[in-house]
């Protein structure tokens, strides 16, 4: 099994890590949309188990791992009441809510994959998986909070981009026979560091070639 290349431990750690970073940005859009207390909660859980949940129900591995774990549904929840008395705080590490937000994206879209082609997909369609795991969450938490998913916003620093390069990295090595716990890491490093670059630098898609429309997001300014 490709799962196996970390033990069970180290790969429930890793999920819980990720799971509870994507649940606090979550939290924090719900409270920049004035939710209240359940809706906070709704948006934590999510964002933190919508991939997940989205790619088990593909592959047909059922019950998801979030209704047969109660650390995965706990642990939304923790952030959720973290953010609710905490909230000021937590804003202000919010560089350091992003650093891990890129780690749990690249640490996602690799497990998403090699999950997946355990399950018996093909690499493109795993690969595909692997991508849907690490944004689904996100473009779900969006889509309640009423917004426009960051994923295709022109005016957002890439997302995406990072999480197919580590999901396409884990397929080409799954292809080669080549999938080990070192390139696994690189994949999962790689994806980490383009996520931070592009935040760093502001990296963003291209739009169409010769846009001419001149329509403009109301909120284009608005700090990701």
């Amino acid at each position: 099994m490709l799962l196996d290349l970390f033990t069970p431990t180290v790969q429930h750690a890793l999920d819980i890590v990720g799971i509870f970073v994507f649940a606090i940005s979550g939290a924090l859009l719900a409270v920049r949309k004035n939710f209240d207390v359940f809706g906070i909660a709704v948006l934590a859980e999510v964002t933190a188990l919508g991939g997940g949940l989205f790619r088990d129900l593909v592959i047909g591995a059922v019950p998801p791992a979030a209704f047969t774990d109660l650390g995965y549904f706990i642990t939304p929840l923790f952030a959720a009441l973290l953010v609710f008395f905490l909230h000021p705080e937590v804003e202000r590490t919010q560089l350091a809510v992003n650093v891990f937000d890129a780690a749990g994206l690249g640490l996602f879209c690799v497990t998403g994959t090699t999950k997946a082609y355990d399950y018996g997909l093909g690499l493109t369609a795993s690969a595909a998986l692997g991508l849907m795991t690490a944004v689904g969450g996100g473009v779900l938490r969006d889509i309640i909070a009423n917004e426009v998913p960051s994923l295709v916003r022109w005016d957002r620093d890439l997302y995406a981009v990072p999480a197919i390069v580590g999901a396409t990295m884990v397929a080409l090595c799954i292809h080669y026979e080549q999938l080990t716990g070192l390139t696994t890491s690189i994949a999962i490093l790689t994806a980490f560091t383009l996520r931070l670059l592009a935040m760093r630098y502001h990296w963003r898609a291209p739009r169409a070639w010769n846009r001419r429309s001149t329509a403009v997001e109301a909120d284009a300014e608005e700090t990701p």
